[in-house]
């Protein structure tokens, strides 16, 4: 069988690996790599449990072939931690209990991110609209919107 050699960066650093042609990035991920935190929920793009960034762009990475992740920049959960420092999305989801069995958490947190990259004061409204893309079973939306919210005003506090 025929390999495919990428080589990308992951969370800022240089990683290089071999995939199959079919191969998704969250089996490469996942499975080759030892990036565990991104889940496969669903497979079809519909639960973002996989979400990562790629290129700027939040990904549902069940959805994009590991191959097309040659000379890409990539980000998922492991790399949002601060040094040793979590960072106040993560603090937020354990202080508003905004978490439960943990599936969906590393999408949701990712997409979290990347709406505050984009908007620092998002409405309760366009918070549930960019979460959208990410299924919770366990805990509702309410807490995940209050954590969100948190979090978006203690990094507008510095």
């Amino acid at each position: 069988m025929s390999r495919i050699h990428v080589a990308t960066r992951i969370n800022g650093d240089a990683t290089e690996f071999l995939c199959a042609p079919e191969e998704t990035l969250l089996d490469a991920l996942r499975n080759r790599l030892g990036l565990t935190g991104s889940k496969e929920g669903c497979g079809t793009g519909d639960c973002g449990a996989c979400s990562v960034v790629l290129n700027g762009r939040l990904v549902c990475s069940c959805l994009v072939l590991a191959a097309e992740a040659e000379g890409a920049e990539i980000e998922t959960i492991e790399g949002m931690a601060e040094g040793e420092s979590l960072h106040p999305l993560q603090r937020a989801f354990i202080d508003h209990a905004a978490l439960q069995c943990g599936i969906c958490t590393p999408g949701i947190l990712i997409a979290a991110r990347e709406l505050l990259k984009r908007n620092p004061a998002p409405s309760d409204e366009e918070v549930r609209y960019w979460l959208a893309g990410n299924l919770c079973r366990c805990t509702g939306y309410d807490k995940i919107v209050r954590a969100v919210q948190a979090a978006a005003a203690e990094m507008r506090e510095g």
